[in-house]
Parts: structure tokens; sequence; C-alpha cells
């Protein structure tokens, strides 16, 4: 074979990205570089699928134009270090292609050439002993070899790379230390070998069965503790613009953390970076054109989930949940964020804008907010990653009749490409009677209960857990929606403060009244206490919308009227319920012990 054209390049590249895929729990269970979550087999593999689709309907057009059509796909599928420096070369390669119609020998070692520079290029302090080194290896043997055929050319490249990929264990003394190569190099070698079986014989790597690629063991993991990174979220977008100037766009982001990658061209860059702080990056890279894609994923909930032996499934939930910071981290429980939007200016919830920059822009912003559910991309990056980790994932939602997350969910559940099991629960709940149901699923898995238990525990609490919203000023859940206009009129008529309640379908309506505005906070215990048995064993979620003090007089007075309870946690409310409640409302979710 001593053309290449559109349809071989892309049944290899099938047949290497398949063998990717089927590799990607020994490559996260390599994962020690940069960051030892455990996640770069997982990222790779999501990377090269968004251009699968493509690949798949080629149809026989020119050599450019498939490149082109996968390097945008890649580019906007990327996801992690080695997912951003490998679409930064597939843009390499494309750009080399431009007007061909199909590669010869010479022309395809110019265009991983080409590559191999775009990937130095992209990367903000280029290291030896990563995929950047394989790549270069390759690349450099590859002009240095007179190939006769495209057959003998991959032999050379899978040789080559795979000698480059044994020295990497010796280049950073992290690999050194854990006796491994490096990930995501790892994986750019057998994504050559598998094209180049397709190459050189025909033989074309069929599309995984992952329901068998679940490992129950784990490599042990050497490097940063967990509690000793520097940077905590590994946070990506997408730039599009007309002229991108991605040596001030590198300049702008370089001081706020680490592993920088930037990919793409000057129409439309894909930011990777470790920082502390991701609404930060999303600030700067805002000012280069229009995001989309923001992603912050968290590296250190990541790590602490790729090396746990104590629990047997994973627990994930939407940020429309309110839990304590100390359950968070003490229970592992993974979070989605929703988006929230001002206008043209669109944020993370919990990550990419605090409780107290959300309640101050509500207050001072003449655009409304809004929210909206997680893309179900996103749904399908963390189940990716948690079920190549645990056999099974309960991923806690968002009731499905005040929104779309649960649906994206099931999208997403419905395309995972791991070993694991997503069981998804409807909590018919929000804000903290959400979060309650999470803690107890994670407390669940804590315990080491199998799923079939935990399940029927869950399911069990779920229509058990209460969730009761004191709402001072009603103008914010009228205009999101939540409540008809009539509502807040009477309230202020009457001088009444409504109760909002979840009701038994899911939805969010008023429960009931405070009489009188000038101590509402006793009647909102009152209310509270008077559905409860006084001698009943409950645990007690309070969130408040800025007004801590509050949240922890009502915490003291629901103790008097209702011995029974045993637990109480108190945490500030998050965007996807404060859209709706604005500053001064309290949110208080009750479940039993029992």
């Amino acid at each position: 074979m001593q053309i290449l054209d559109s349809n071989i390049l892309a049944a290899a590249l099938r047949s290497g990205i398949h063998r990717v895929i089927l590799e990607q729990e020994h490559l996260n269970n390599i994962n020690v570089f940069p960051v030892p979550d455990g996640d770069t087999g997982t990222n790779l593999s999501l990377s090269l699928s968004s251009a699968l689709p493509l690949i798949n309907d080629n149809q026989s057009r020119p050599l450019d134009q498939m490149l082109e059509a996968i390097a945008d796909a890649l580019l906007d599928g990327a996801r992690g270090n080695s997912g951003a420096i490998m679409a930064q070369f597939f843009q390499g390669v494309c750009d080399s292609a431009e007007d061909l119609a199909q590669f010869s020998v010479t022309q395809f070692s110019v265009a991983v050439d080409t590559g191999n520079r775009y990937a130095h290029e992209a990367m903000a302090e280029p290291k030896e002993g990563t995929i950047l080194s394989v790549i270069a290896a390759v690349a450099h043997s590859l002009n240095n070899v007179s190939a006769e055929s495209f057959s003998n050319l991959f032999d050379k490249a899978v040789e080559v790379g795979n000698t480059a990929l044994e020295k990497t264990t010796q280049q950073l003394e992290v690999l050194r230390k854990a006796g491994v190569v490096d990930a995501g190099a790892k994986g750019f070698v057998v994504l050559l070998e598998g094209m180049r079986d397709f190459i050189s014989d025909g033989k074309e790597t069929p599309k995984p069965d992952v329901a068998d690629l679940l490992s129950q063991s784990q490599i042990a993991r050497a490097g940063e503790d967990v509690d000793d990174l520097l940077f905590r979220y590994c946070t990506e977008c997408v730039i599009n613009g007309e002229d991108i100037d991605r040596r001030k766009l590198r300049e702008s982001l370089s001081e706020l953390g680490n592993s920088l990658v930037i990919a793409g061209t000057r129409r439309k860059a894909r930011v990777h970076i470790h920082v502390n702080e991701p609404e930060q990056v999303f600030d700067a890279a805002g000012r280069f054109g229009t995001l989309s894609v923001q992603k912050a994923d968290d590296m250190q909930m990541q790590q602490h989930s790729s090396g746990s032996t104590d629990t047997r499934f994973a627990v994930i939930t939407d940020s429309g949940a309110d839990i304590a910071e100390e359950d968070m981290e003490r229970l592992d429980i993974h979070m989605i964020p929703m988006r929230v939007q001002f206008g043209d200016r669109a944020y993370l919830d919990k990550i990419g804008i605090s409780a107290d920059d959300f309640f101050r822009e509500l207050e001072t912003s003449s655009i409304a907010p809004t929210t909206s559910q997680p893309a179900p991309g996103d749904f399908r990056r963390q189940y990716q990653f948690l079920a190549s980790h645990y056999p099974d994932v309960v991923s806690i939602s968002v009731s499905g009749t005040v929104s779309g997350s649960l649906q994206a969910a099931k999208s997403a559940a419905g395309r995972l490409n791991a070993g694991g099991q997503v069981h998804l629960i409807d909590t018919l709940n929000a804000s903290l009677g959400q979060g309650l149901v999470a803690v107890r699923a994670a407390e669940c898995a804590a315990a080491g209960m199998h799923i079939d238990d935990a399940l029927k525990v869950i399911n069990d609490i779920t229509p058990l857990t209460r969730t009761f919203a004191m709402v001072p000023e009603l103008a914010y859940a009228v205009r999101g929606g939540r409540l008809s206009a009539w509502v807040k009129t009477v309230a202020d008529l009457l001088h009444i403060t409504p109760v909002l309640i979840n009701s038994e379908d899911g939805r969010i309506v008023p429960g009931g009244v405070i009489p009188g505005r000038r101590n509402p906070l006793s009647g909102f215990a009152r209310f509270i206490a008077k559905r409860h048995a006084t001698d009943q064993r409950l645990r007690v979620a309070i969130g408040h919308a800025q007004c801590d003090d509050d949240a922890g007089r009502l915490a003291e007075d629901l103790q008097r009227k209702l011995p029974g309870i045993e637990e109480v946690s108190i945490c500030e409310l998050g965007a996807a319920i404060g859209v709706h409640v604005g500053k001064g409302s309290i949110v208080t979710a009750t479940q039993p012990l029992d």
C-alpha cells in the first residue's frame, strides 16, 4: 500500500480508536502524571470517540475534508491533558493535508511531523517522558526512514513508539516510582498499533464489548498525595472567535495554574489547565471570544475514587442538590454543575461562581438569571470515569418535573462506553432534600452495602425526604415560573410569608403560610415541627441565602421543638435554587433515620 485515501485512513483510525477504548481501564490504572487521578484512559476514549461518527460516515470524502472534520470534532470533544494534545496533533495533520485527496508515504510523514510540532506548541511547558516524547520520536523516525509502503511505515512507527514509551519510565521520577509508563504516551502507541494492524493485514479492531472492561484490580499509585494537589480542578473550555491570539491567551492563563494546553486554530481554541479557581479561567478566556463546552472536574475527588477500595459503588448528583461541604468530602460525593446564565455571561454552578458572588449579582443585575441542566456530555464524561472504576454508579437527580437534568442523565447513561452500570434516581425533590438523598446513598456505599440493598434503602427513603422553603420575597419564584403571580399578590396583601414544599410528584408548590412578617423564623420552625412526630428520629439539613445567623437560630429552635433530631447540617444555598428564592431565604429538609 503506497497510497492512503480517506476510506483507508478512516478504517485505520476506527481500528486504533477501538483499541484505545479497549485499553482504557489499563490506561486509567497507570495514570500517575501530571495528576494521579486515574482518568487518562477515560479521557482519551471520550476524546477520540468524538470523531467516530464522522469516521463511520466518511462516504469517500476527499482526504483533506475528512481530516478537517475530524480535527474539528476532536477539538470539541477533547478531554484532559492528553486529549487536548491529541486534538492538536490531528490539527497539524489536518493542516498538512490541505488540498490533498490522498497521502503518499512521504506526505504522511510530513503530516505526522507537522502534528508533532503543533502538539509541542500547544503545551506551555512541554516535558520529556510524556505523550509528547513518543509523538516526537515517531515523527523524527518517519522523517529519517525510507519506507516503500504504508505497511513498512506503520511497522516502524509502532516499533519506535514502543521504544520511546519504555523510556518514559525513567524520564519522569513519578513514573519511575510507580513502575509504569506514561498513560497518555501509552494511549498514543495503542492508537498506532490499532492503525498498524489494519494497514498491514486489513485486520480492524472491532468495537469493544464494554460490559467486561471493568477491572477490580488497582495498580498502586505514586506521586502527589490527594490532599497535597497544588491545583484541584481540571478546567477546560472552547473559545470561538474571529482572530484568537493564542500567544496572548497563553500569557493571560499561564499564571493561573499548570498543565496548560491550548489547542486549535485562530477561529476556535480549546483550553486545558489545572487551577484552583475555574472562574478565573473562564473570565480570562472570555475576553478572546465566545465560550462553550465549559467544564471543571474535581481531580481531588477523582483521585479519591480511583484509589478507593472501601466502597462498592460511586454516588454522583447534579448541583441542584445542596449538601454541606464536610459531607461532600467525607462521603466522596461527586457533583455535575448546572449552568447559570446572566445574559451573555455563563457560569458553572458552585464551581464557576461562588454563593456570595451569585447573590450579589442577583441583586444588582438588571438581567434575570436563568439556570439550565448539565449537557448530556457532562454526565457522560463523569459516568464514563466512575463506571471505569466501579461496577455500579448511583446518580441522584433533581426532580424530573422541575428540571431536564434527569433526562440529560438518561441520555448519557444510554450511551456509556464503560464497564459499570449507572442507576438513575429521581429524588422528586430539590436543594437540601435532594442532597439528603445523595448523602444517604453515599453512606450506604461507605458502609460497603451491596448495590441491590442500597437501591432499596434509597428508593424507600426518597418519598420520606421532605423539603420546606421560607421565601420572604416571591418575586424571584414568579419571575422564574415556579409560582403564579397571584400567589405573590395575595401574600403581599395579607402580609404573610408563604412556605414552599415538594409535592409527592416532585413539584415545588405552596404548602402553607406563616402569619405576619415580623418574626417569620419562629413560625417557620413551628410549621416544620407540626409535620413531624416529636420523638421521630430525624436528620435535618438547613440551607441559607446569605443569612447564616438565621440558619443557626432555626437549627436551635427546631432541636427544641423536635428532640428526636440527631443530626443537623448547615450550608449555603446554591444558584440552582437561589435563582428562584432570592437573598434571605431559608430551605430546610428532613429525613427519617429509622
